[in-house]
């Protein structure tokens, strides 16, 4: 595909005009930590739906869409509609946990959309503004109420960056929690994936909590997230999720959904627990809840609400803004039929990158749910590289591929196909256990066109950067390369 001059060099460097000097202070003030800003060297001045605009004037499509949270895209007229109608109206912008008309409907809006079975008997807690905070409430809330302490979580989670919910993300240097194997197909713990892997995973699940030798005892709750966004874009299989709600539920352990990027449509249903039709216990929502402002709260059984008056509490949870820009969004999505509509165009865009997957030997695996898509990037040996390489299916809970061998992760050639992507003029994520995957997170408002037009970019930088890779070799951090640090939730 044709790239525009405007586009060309975005990512190699190139600094022009003022901008460049925002891009140095940033540099030279801001924290180590800082992740996004190294890979996408860009000053957003403007954006709207899809499309973000530089300071320097470039135009791209953004696929990242704030690691989840813009499920409208930027700068909605609904939303905006909403945050104006807020400010218009003299009303408080922050007000603690106080009761407002605007907080009123952003929870009648909210329960409106929760799963069977909880709405009629949920509590809801505003935690603060990120979704991490969310995590640490719903931790907080379930060891409270059970008067129990350890948590079941599972390799490969992530769950944010406090230190509570560190410790029952997958890699956490301090182990607080029971790690469980997640089912996956590409790289299954057990080498089988598939229905099978899915149901050794859930026996390992069985067996821990009920051989009375394993050393875990009855914990406070099992923390998983429906699919696992940046463990790789893994989605769990329904069969497995609805398993590991009998499991819980026969064992009375309160089960915490972490719906902070699954939620609000983004996986072709209102939540990713639908698909499963499983209610969970407690619900971690953030992200698109706050329709692109800070917001985080969690929903839950009422039986649980234990706590005493100030037993849980932050200055920011009365954020008015984004509860009026939530409403708008949450109403919208389900208005206008956004999940399902996620569900169709998440489906063809799948089956797009899986038919190019069967023709480009660097693609290991194509997975996702509805627009949440991820594309694995392998290295292969040079004999493996002729005809004959592994066919690319389309990973997930349906239409499960047979398993396949999988082939070394290759962070290097993701590193450099995201730097194709944004030559290109398209914003792309890496995640999973090696930082190998492409992952597609666009607002669930993109249109056909606009699909084709992410698509047509992404394989074109695949191409392009397995091209120069072959030329030049793997790296040597393509054969297995650390885990990814990733960015605090939003």
């Amino acid at each position: 595909m044709a790239v525009t001059e405007s586009m060309a060099g975005a990512a190699s460097g190139e600094t022009r005009g003022p901008h460049e000097g925002i891009l140095r202070r940033q540099s030279a003030r801001e924290s180590s930590a800082r992740t996004y800003a190294r890979a996408l060297p860009i000053v957003p001045v403007r954006a709207r739906g899809l499309t973000i605009e530089g300071a320097d004037g470039r135009r791209y499509l953004d696929c990242l869409s704030g690691a989840g949270t813009l499920a409208l895209g930027h700068n909605h007229p609904v939303v905006l509609e909403a945050i104006r109608g807020v400010l218009d109206s003299g009303a408080p912008l922050s007000v603690l946990d106080l009761a407002t008309p605007v907080k009123d409907a952003f929870v009648t809006e909210l329960f409106r959309t929760l799963p069977p079975g909880l709405a009629d008997r949920a509590r809801v807690q505003f935690c603060g503004p990120a979704g991490t905070d969310a995590v640490e409430a719903a931790l907080k809330l379930v060891r409270a109420a059970t008067g129990r302490s350890g948590i079941l979580a599972f390799a490969g989670a992530y769950h944010g960056m406090t230190a509570g919910a560190l410790a029952v993300s997958g890699g956490a240097p301090d182990v607080q929690a029971a790690r469980l194997p997640y089912p996956q197909d590409y790289r299954c713990p057990f080498g089988i994936g598939g229905p099978t892997g899915a149901e050794l995973a859930a026996r390992w699940a069985e067996s821990l909590l009920d051989d009375p030798k394993s050393g875990v005892p009855l914990p406070a709750g099992m923390i998983l997230e429906p699919v696992q966004g940046e463990g790789g874009v893994i989605p769990a299989p329904d069969d497995w999720l609805r398993r590991m709600r009998r499991l819980t539920a026969d064992r009375s352990i309160p089960l915490i959904a972490d719906e902070i990027q699954t939620g609000v449509g983004r996986t072709g249903a209102f939540w990713a627990v639908d698909h499963a039709g499983v209610t969970p216990d407690v619900m971690v929502l953030s992200k698109a809840i706050g329709g692109s402002l800070p917001l985080a709260v969690i929903v839950y059984r009422d039986d649980l609400d234990t706590w005493q008056p100030g037993a849980h509490a932050g200055t920011f949870r009365g954020n008015q803004l984004a509860m009026a820009a939530g409403t708008a969004t949450l109403a919208y999505v389900r208005e206008n039929a956004l999940a399902e509509r996620a569900a169709t165009l998440g489906s063809r865009m799948l089956n797009r990158l899986a038919e190019f997957g069967r023709e480009h030997a660097c693609v290991g695996d194509v997975r996702g749910r509805g627009l949440m898509i991820g594309v694995e990037l392998v290295t292969l040996e040079p004999e493996q590289r002729e005809p004959g390489a592994p066919e690319c299916g389309v990973g997930g809970p349906d239409g499960r591929p047979a398993a396949r061998t999988p082939y070394p992760p290759a962070p290097g050639l993701a590193a450099v196909v995201q730097r194709e992507c944004l030559r290109r003029g398209l914003i792309v994520e890496l995640g999973g256990r090696h930082a190998s995957v492409v992952r597609l997170l666009p607002p669930l408002t993109i249109s056909d066109e606009q699909a084709e037009a992410v698509l047509d970019r992404l394989t074109d930088a695949i191409t392009a950067a397995a091209r120069d890779h072959e030329s030049h070799g793997p790296d040597r951090r393509d054969h297995g390369g650390g885990p990814r640090r990733q960015e605090p939730r939003s």
